[in-house]
């Protein structure tokens, strides 16, 4: 038999909903800062492999 009443669904219905946003909005802003975390060693790494120098934009 179940004792809570409608209220205490109501109330992890909302609970449930605002847990999903939060996850969403953190799955959604995750890879806007971790990106450069992995773009930038990358960048290196494709300049070391063509001869050039890291950093040395603009140079000859």
């Amino acid at each position: 038999m179940n004792s809570q009443g409608p209220l205490a669904t109501l109330y992890v219905g909302i609970a449930l909903c605002a847990f999903y946003c939060a996850l969403v909005w953190i799955n959604t802003l995750l890879p806007l800062f971790l990106q450069p975390l992995f773009i930038i060693p990358v960048t290196w790494l494709l300049e070391i492999s063509q001869g050039k120098r890291p950093g040395a934009a603009g140079e000859g």
